[in-house]
Formats: C-alpha cells, structure tokens, sequence
C-alpha cells in the first residue's frame, strides 16, 4: 500500500510543491554560476583568498540545493536545471589556465613520453635523454621535473589517449569533464535501481570541489571517481567479473581505491578478486622492463608528504601527540594502528553481508575511515567521498568535502610539524568527527523506527 502511493505520488503532474522547488533550485544555479565567474575572475588576478571565499559561499548555496533536492520529486526539469548548471559551470573553467595545481603539466608530458615509445617510469623530465621532448609550454610548468613519473598504468594510458588527440591541457581538462559526465549517468541510474529520488544527482553535479578540481584542473581523479562509480554499478547487479575490473581501473588510475575490495567483494566468491588481481597484472606488463622502478616516485612521494618514519603528514598522529603521554609516539605504530583499523572495518563488511546488493554504506564507511586516517594534503583527494553521500545522508561529508578547500591555506604545501598546519586540519576534522557522531545518531535512529512494526489503516 505504501509503494503504490509513493508510485502514485511520483506519476502525479507537476504541482505547486515541484514549482517552487524548481524556482529553488534554478535561483541556486544562477548563484553557483555568477559565483563560479567571480572565481575565475579571483584566479585571473591570482587572489587565492578571495576564490576561497567565493568556494566558500558556493559550498553555503550548494548545501541549500542539496537540501531542496534530496527527498522531492525529480521531474524532468529539475534534472534539465541540474545538468544545465552543472554543464554550464564546468565549460567556463575547462577553457580557462589551470590554477589551483600544476599536476596536468605532468599528465601532458607523460603522454608525449609514452607516444615517443618510452617508459615514463624510466626517466624523471630533465633526464638529458628527454631532451628533445622538452617545448616551451608544458616542460617549464612541470612540477618536480627532477622525479619519474608517480602515476599507475591506467592513468598513463589515459595520458596517451588524450594526448594522441591534443597535447594540450584544455584537451586532458576536456577528457576529465567526459569522466564527469560518465559519473552523472551512472549515478542518475543508481538512484534510480535504488528507488532513491534521481536528483540526488545534484550532490556530486554542483559540488565546488570537483567543479575547480577536475573542469578546473584536471586532475585525472575525476576517471578514478568514474571506474569507482562503473564498479558500484556492476557490484549492484551481482556482475562480480566486471566489478573486479573497474575496481583495478580505479586502482590502476591511483591506488588507495584498493580499499573499496572488502565492500564490493561477494563472500567467498572469486571473480572479483581474480578479476582485479589479472588486470592489475596485465596492466603492468608492457612497464615490467624498469623492474622495482615500476613504481616510479611514489615512494618517494610519499616521503615527501610526510608519510615516513617521522610520520609528519599524518594528522591524527599530529593529534595523538599533542597528548603527554603520547608525545613520542611513533609512526610506524600509528601505520601498524591504521592498517589494523581497516582491515578489522573491511572484515567486519565482508561477514557482515554476504553479497554485495547495497555496497553504498561500506564503501561510504572504508573509503571515509581511510581518508581521515591517511589525511591527505590535497583537496582533490577527498573528491571520490562526494559519490558516496548521494547515496548515504551524510552532513559529515558534506562539510568534509567542502572544507578540504581550506588545504590551500596552507602555503608551499610544505607538510612538515607546524602549529599552522595543525590548526588549518583541525577546522576541517575537527567539525566533521562532530557531525559524524550527528550522521551515526540519526541513522540509528532512523533503523529503529523502521524495524517498529507498521499499522496499516
């Protein structure tokens, strides 16, 4: 009887209630995209403050679309304003010059690499034998040119797809954006297989950060966020072989994906993880020849960022030790610690559930545990959170995923112990441990009274 009257309340023509909610949203979109010109404008005179002020204001206008849209009904027209905004804002700033990171030169130039028939992994750009590749435009932006190349398989492969097409930044910033419109399809028709209200859409398609990260960018997450989104797809109609291989695209586009294995893997099933495990090697194949330097920089990424010994870029050790008698606690505990979390949460999952029917909640659960244990110092790494919270209503990822703006704040990214530092994560986690103790209560709360047994009129 209550299936037949939501269906019945979802046929129904459009009302008074659908108008305003379309005037709500439309008024919404004109502000997102007035505000999206004055970010340009900021980057244009380069005033990275005042842009973080305009993203701060369109986080605020963003949270009051999301709240219009979440439960109401989504007509045709609302989806049309939806994807109209969304398209409209993210043209403006593909065409405009990169600003916020200068990571695309580096896609740019490992695709021109690869075309020349060479290993990216073999040589960093100012080798003398990549002499001849150097120009003018994307060699000089290269941000550490003295460095191989840190990313996986898949994302070079990307880079030389775009790059067989155009070696220029607005063309690799083009390709993201054709990974956000694959995002927007399949979320609209996972919303739709979850009977959940398709303009839900909304928050991943207005969202700031992946409008300034990906359109803006470039940044190649955008494709991971797309592989991620493809496996969720076939992890919910039970395609195990298929859930397997996009897992391995998102992984082989960049690695931490890896961690959404126990959320889409069906209890003692193995085409999954056989499927993940033969494209991971497959895609490795053709880059075996560097041997242990298949790898590239990443070690030594990571090092830099204060991932080491040190342990300096770890935020919740930073936070453990302002505790006396966790001073001198030391980082490779704090590693040991973490990995043991996640794999007692991915554990926990996979027995949890047998099969993978309604991967949302897990994946939303290890992909966020990871994230705040990790912390890392880029905002387009907590881009992938966003997917997540159209499914599962989370304000602590809404504010997770907005305030991870302020990582610009802190200057030269230098991640070494600094109380500036400190102080900059501490607003970003800070209220999010906050509100997700609200998310934990509510949706305790909102278990109980559907386990209450229903009276029928």
């Amino acid at each position: 009887m209550v299936a037949a009257w939501a269906r019945e309340r979802r046929d129904r023509p459009l009302g008074h209630v659908s108008r305003c909610r379309i005037v709500t949203l439309a008024a919404s979109g004109a502000a997102l995209l007035a505000l999206t010109a004055l970010g340009l404008v900021s980057q244009w005179h380069d005033k990275l403050d005042d842009f973080l002020v305009v993203a701060g204001l369109q986080g605020v206008i963003y949270l009051a679309a999301v709240s219009a849209a979440w439960n109401g009904s989504s007509s045709r027209r609302i989806m049309l304003v939806i994807g109209a905004v969304a398209a409209l804002a993210r043209v403006a700033i593909m065409f405009a010059p990169p600003y916020l990171s200068s990571d695309i030169y580096r896609y740019v130039w490992d695709g021109r690499v690869e075309a020349a028939g060479i290993n990216p992994y073999a040589y960093a750009p100012s080798d003398p034998r990549l002499e001849p590749l150097r120009d003018s435009d994307i060699f000089p932006q290269i941000g550490s040119p003295y460095a191989p190349t840190i990313y996986p398989p898949v994302a070079e492969a990307i880079f030389l797809a775009v790059t067989r097409v155009s070696e220029s930044v607005t063309t690799m910033k083009a390709a993201m954006v054709a990974c956000e419109i694959a995002v927007f399809v399949l979320l609209v028709r996972l919303l739709a297989v979850e009977g959940l209200p398709t303009a839900r859409v909304i928050v991943y398609a207005w969202h700031p950060l992946p409008l300034w990260e990906f359109a803006g960018s470039g940044h190649i997450d955008a494709a991971l966020i797309a592989f991620c989104v493809a496996a969720l797809w076939a992890a919910r109609r039970g395609r195990d072989g298929h859930t397997g291989l996009f897992l391995a695209g998102a992984a082989l586009t960049k690695l931490y994906p890896i961690i959404l294995l126990p959320a889409l893997y069906r209890r003692w099933g193995w085409k999954m993880p056989a499927a993940f495990a033969a494209a991971v090697g497959v895609a490795y194949l053709p880059f075996i020849s560097v041997g242990s330097r298949v790898l590239g920089f990443l070690p030594g990424y990571a090092a830099q960022e204060g991932f080491d010994a040190n342990g300096a870029g770890f935020y919740l050790l930073g936070l453990l030790r302002h505790l006396p008698p966790l001073a001198a606690l030391n980082a490779g505990v704090y590693a040991i610690g973490a990995l043991t979390t996640l794999a007692v949460l991915g554990a926990a999952l996979v027995f949890a559930h047998a099969t993978p029917r309604l991967p949302f909640g897990a994946a939303a659960v290890l992909a966020t545990a990871f994230i705040v244990l990790v912390s890392p110092h880029y905002p387009w790494y907590f881009a992938w959170l966003i997917v997540f919270a159209c499914f599962v209503r989370s304000f602590a990822l809404l504010w997770l995923t907005n305030a991870c703006l302020l990582l610009y704040l802190i200057p030269g990214y230098v991640f070494v112990q600094s109380d500036y530092r400190f102080a900059i994560e501490t607003i970003i986690y800070g209220p999010f441990a906050a509100l997700a103790l609200v998310d934990i209560w509510y949706h305790r709360r909102h278990a109980t009274r559907s386990s209450q047994p229903c009276l029928s009129a």
